[in-house]
């Protein structure tokens, strides 16, 4: 191919995404299904958004994955996953005011959530499931009794705001990553089995 031709469908492939109706760096696109399923999540380094990914591909990719950030319009969808980063103990300020905003609509949907914590790099058990799941997350969501679990999840320096890292740093904890892929996929496994 040469330089001119090249520049020239360069051009037309920008010029064609700026008549976008709506234009994103990033989208998951599901496999076709005629059920209607969405994973909702929050992040600070992005674990929360790869457990979100990864739960969808568990349930064979069916599920459309949207960012809290993102002020999704859930109403057409039939089934809802809902998860995200914890932080003192809580999901962020966005999904607690998204689900706040949004309980009624969301109530009858939530099929399964999932929590994403550094636990001081110890495995979650019972008791993170109490705390972070019955007694913060399904509360907000205002359910109970569906697939859950509470996932290690990882700091990355250069995506935390400057409070945050400091914080951390002054802790002398370092960086590290301890989401598991197969984790995420066992649970959407298990929500799909359980719709």
């Amino acid at each position: 191919m040469n330089k001119r031709h090249f520049f020239k469908m360069s051009l037309l492939a920008i010029g064609s995404l700026s008549f976008s109706k709506k234009l994103k760096a990033l989208e998951y696109y599901p496999t076709q299904s005629d059920k209607k399923w969405a994973v909702l999540y929050s992040t600070w380094c992005g674990s929360s958004r790869d457990a979100a990914v990864w739960i969808s591909e568990g349930m064979n990719g069916i599920a459309n994955v949207f960012d809290v950030r993102e002020n999704p319009d859930l109403s057409g969808y039939e089934h809802v996953v809902i998860g995200g980063s914890i932080r003192g103990g809580k999901v962020s300020e966005e999904m607690q005011t998204y689900l706040s905003k949004n309980t009624s609509l969301l109530k009858n949907k939530v099929r399964g959530l999932f929590a994403v914590c550094g636990n001081r790099m110890q495995a979650p058990g019972e008791q993170q499931t109490v705390d972070l799941i019955d007694n913060h997350l399904a509360q907000l969501c205002g359910v109970s009794g569906i697939p859950s679990k509470v996932f290690l999840g990882r700091i990355t320096y250069g995506l935390l705001d400057e409070a945050s890292r400091k914080s951390i740093e002054g802790l002398s904890q370092p960086e590290y990553d301890n989401l598991k892929r197969t984790d995420c996929l066992e649970l959407g496994k298990n929500i799909l089995t359980n719709s």
